[in-house]
């Protein structure tokens, strides 16, 4: 039967239809920072349909270039490429909003006027959860006891994270459900129960201690997790943020994130690392590396702690704690099982992050990575925090090929007590940005939220000024490890980007990468220093469509 002329007409239109595609969007702004050295500044992108930037140039160049394209006109606000935060924890930022929020405490009294507060939201018998609280910021600056607790909450349990998740703070009603009696002098491998005269517990568990106390609550149902994902990537959007690198994701949080992304409810890009020698780490040695057809979703790493932290003087020590005799820190991990995971992971394909803060830590990272990497090249490897370095080991990065995760307001927040930690020897390699960038290492920077803020203005603000909201101290602490407003973006952007092996798609506005850029109403290379914490977030962009927009 010989076709129609209808039917010719159909076929003629459906071949023609390649060419007749819609013009792509074309965005202006005042100035657009690509982060391209090759042409660092512009006017205007045009991105097409798929969120793919098709050209960067002149506003009047680009809109000649498409005169019917749809405009998005950003006036005299700078943009700069979405920013991606190198080091956080989606989940445990979603479950700040769900559980009690400590940041910012100045007192014992403080605590317990918030969690009385938080108590008229509960059912009976239920777990009372919280994190933030940081007894630096209290005025006698000594750790806080189940005693605390118990006169306000005789019988609900109750615990409460430490601002770095590396201690937890239980009223005895929580002590009584562990399975284990606490008193003694016994301690768990990487954890310490801290314990009065007696040997019975203050309350206090660090690190690994804190699992003794974890074990016993109540499991999360899987609609409160997956909300939890939900809330904290949507917490992140609000403050310019386009991509995170989320450490530790279990095999049960990386699927609940596929459900996410399959019903297209991910407004950026996760990076999940696989939560140690776990299920997710099996499954990629098993399946291969993940990556979700949506682009907003990866696994190709796997984050592991060898120390805990600085805060409740976990971190690992060459030498004893200047403020605490005898003290060196915990090994949660000992050498030989970081080369046995490591060498695991090297042998599937997959990217090791290691967190380490103390400069024994350190030290023990790089011995490992040395070994088992040998001379292979491009293994992306990192350290995350490197917070206490070795004057010694800082050159190691760069010469091993090792990228240093750091997060800046770490520093700002610490350094009110952090010499007193380490002394002043120590103090030298310690938040060290500048000898690390100048040693030839990369630095990828975040903000470990939600120890830290998610917001990544604070972030620039710190490593460019190294001081406190108030400007203090004056000139900034330790100031010649500052780095300047160029150096913090890109920590935040290309950098951050190479870190998750995705600087061929993100990280700097050029043709053929995604559009995920921000929109903010200062240009944050051209402000004063003292400004970055106040840059204005107006929009979030992601493959080119609007997923966050200032009311």
């Amino acid at each position: 039967m010989r076709p129609t002329r209808l039917a010719w007409s159909l076929l003629s239109l459906i071949a023609a239809a390649p060419l007749m595609a819609a013009e792509p969007t074309v965005l202006t702004a005042s100035t657009i920072h690509t982060m391209d050295p090759r042409q660092p500044k512009a006017e205007a992108i045009a991105f097409d349909d798929a969120g793919r930037i098709v050209a960067v140039g002149s506003r009047k160049a680009l809109l000649a270039k498409y005169p019917n394209a749809e405009r998005v006109d950003a006036g005299n606000a700078t943009v700069v490429p979405g920013l991606i935060d190198a080091h956080g924890h989606v989940a445990g930022l979603g479950l700040t909003k769900l559980r009690v929020d400590l940041v910012d405490t100045s007192s014992k009294d403080d605590v317990l006027q918030r969690l009385r507060e938080f108590e008229k939201t509960l059912p009976a018998g239920a777990w009372m959860l919280g994190r933030g609280w940081d007894q630096n910021d209290w005025p006698e600056k000594n750790f806080p006891t189940a005693a605390d607790l118990d006169a306000a909450f005789p019988s609900r349990p109750v615990f409460l994270e430490r601002v770095d998740g590396h201690a937890g703070w239980a009223n005895t009603a929580a002590l009584r459900a562990v399975k284990r009696d606490l008193a003694g002098d016994w301690q768990p491998d990487g954890g310490q129960i801290l314990r009065d005269a007696t040997g019975k517990p203050t309350g206090v568990l660090v690190d690994a201690a804190m699992a003794l106390v974890e074990q016993a609550i109540p499991a999360l149902d899987d609609a409160t997790a997956e909300r939890a994902l939900a809330l904290g990537m949507r917490e992140a959007v609000a403050h310019g943020l386009t991509g995170v690198h989320d450490m530790g994701v279990s095999r049960e949080n990386l699927q609940r994130y596929v459900r996410l992304a399959d019903r297209g409810e991910m407004p950026l890009r996760v990076n999940a690392l696989a939560d140690g020698d776990s299920g997710a780490l099996a499954d990629l040695c098993r399946s291969g590396l993940y990556a979700h057809k949506s682009g907003r979703l990866q696994m190709r790493g796997v984050k592991l702690y060898i120390d805990g932290a600085l805060g409740s003087r976990g971190a690992a020590m060459l030498e004893e704690y200047s403020d605490h005799a005898g003290n060196r820190g915990l090994m949660l991990m000992q050498p030989d099982a970081l080369a046995k995971v490591t060498t695991k992971a090297r042998d599937c394909g997959v990217q090791v992050a290691t967190h380490a803060i103390g400069d024994r830590g350190n030290r023990e990272v790089l011995d490992v990575f040395g070994r088992v990497l040998g001379d292979s090249a491009n293994h992306r490897w990192r350290i995350e925090h490197a917070q206490v370095v070795a004057p010694d080991d800082l050159a190691r990065f760069a010469k091993l090929g090792v990228i240093a995760s750091m997060q800046p307001t770490h520093a700002t927040s610490d350094m009110p007590w952090a010499e007193e930690r380490v002394g002043p020897e120590r103090i030298v390699g310690a938040y060290a940005w500048r000898q690390l960038r100048d040693s030839g290492a990369r630095l990828a920077l975040g903000s470990d939220f939600p120890v830290e803020s998610v917001d990544p203005r604070l972030g620039l603000y710190s490593a460019v000024t190294r001081a406190d909201a108030e400007g203090r101290p004056a000139g900034g602490w330790l100031p010649q490890e500052k780095l300047t407003a160029h150096e913090a973006l890109r920590g935040f952007t290309l950098d951050a980007a190479y870190a998750g092996f995705a600087e061929d798609e993100v990280g700097s506005l050029e043709v053929g990468k995604r559009a995920d850029f921000v929109v903010l109403a200062q240009d944050p290379l051209a402000v004063e220093p003292a400004r970055l914490r106040e840059l204005d977030v107006q929009a979030t962009y992601v493959d080119g469509r609007e997923v966050y927009r200032k009311k």
